[in-house]
């Protein structure tokens, strides 16, 4: 064969050599754009579906939490890809909210950076710890028994938040907060600091010291008027009145939510005399002042109805006889005496018993 057929074939073998590792090349490319960016995420009619990673979870319990909740298309195309991203090293815990149709570079994306849909936590209505540990745990990663040993743990409640176990609910201001889910307990409880140092502004501080309260206590009595008025929230600032003026003249709250409280039996509708014996710092009957720590979790409103009380007369309050929910209040013994009469005998006719 001449030399020159010899460079004919080879020219030949290369332009050949050079389509084919170019049509290669191509097909490769195309390939890789069809498993990074075409849908992988089939949620069926669905639109989009929550999954949970919890802390401390590697790539493959992703992987696991993808195909349990049958999230992927094709898991092998994804797993390619979360090697090429980089994403198995960087597993982030979260609530995250899965589109349909979305791609492998799209679902590697979200969960790499951790953007995670945050979580609504509301809490009104508690009265003691173990209510408030049950609603939050419901809604985030914290561990329960975690948060009420925190919650329980006297040093580290003084070295922190300046409190003790019995007033540490009145940290807890009741509103709706966002949250990551995968905050932990002590994260939660810190978050509260921070929104209770808010709700605590100058004005609110200079109003407490007007009446001659702690921020503290502020809250205790709050409890105490919510929970003697739950259902008309506009008699709040009168009963907070009528607190104030026994607080100033030391005279004991004799107030039955309390007892019902240190009873801890809350079905309770009728406080009899018997159950205003109990020996406890929170039945206000036999302790004079306020009892050591919230019967409730006051809301806003019946902190701001103690904050800005009703300047009244008034020394006593017993509910109306027409079982609406409603008080009667009297500035004399001789005229609660004949309101309580009334409410007795609409409770015995009633058979209102316990």
């Amino acid at each position: 064969m001449s030399k020159k057929k010899k460079k004919s074939v080879v020219k030949k073998f290369l332009l050949w050599a050079l389509l084919l590792t170019g049509l290669a090349a191509g097909a490769v490319a195309y390939y890789s754009y069809q498993w990074l960016y075409h849908p992988n995420v089939n949620l069926g009619d669905e639109k989009s579906k929550i999954i949970f990673i919890p802390t401390g979870s590697n790539y493959e319990n992703v992987l696991r939490i993808l195909s349990d909740n049958k999230i992927l298309k094709d898991e092998k195309s994804f797993d390619r890809f979360a090697s090429i991203k980089k994403y198995k090293e960087k597993v982030k815990p979260g609530r995250y909210r899965i589109l349909n149709n979305i791609s492998n570079n799209e679902l590697i994306n979200l969960l790499r950076a951790g953007l995670q849909e945050p979580v609504t936590v509301t809490f009104t209505n508690l009265r003691t710890k173990e209510q408030l540990v049950s609603r939050i745990c419901k809604k985030l990663e914290a561990d329960s028994t975690e948060l009420l040993a925190l919650l329980n743990n006297d040093s580290y409640l003084k070295e922190n938040f300046g409190l003790k176990s019995e007033a540490i609910l009145t940290l807890f201001i009741p509103n709706s907060y966002e949250f990551k889910w995968n905050t932990s307990a002590r994260q939660f409880i810190d978050r509260m600091q921070t929104e209770y140092k808010k709700f605590w502004n100058e004005s609110r501080k200079n109003k407490a010291k007007a009446i001659n309260l702690s921020q503290t206590q502020v809250s205790v009595l709050a409890s105490i008027v919510q929970a003697e008025q739950q259902a008309f929230p506009e008699e709040r600032p009168e009963i907070a009145g009528l607190y104030l003026n026994r607080l100033k003249i030391g005279m004991a709250l004799q107030s039955d939510p309390t007892v019902i409280y240190a009873l801890g039996d809350f079905t309770i509708n009728r406080v009899l005399d018997k159950d205003k014996e109990i020996n406890s710092p929170y039945n206000t009957y036999l302790f004079n002042g306020l009892p050591p720590g919230p019967i409730y979790i006051p809301e806003i409103s019946s902190i701001d109805a103690v904050l800005n009380p009703q300047k009244n007369d008034y020394l006593y309050m017993c509910a109306k006889e027409d079982l609406s929910g409603k008080h009667n209040f009297a500035k004399t013994l001789a005229a609660h005496n004949r309101n309580a009469q009334k409410y007795q005998a609409a409770l015995n006719k009633e058979k209102v018993w316990r």
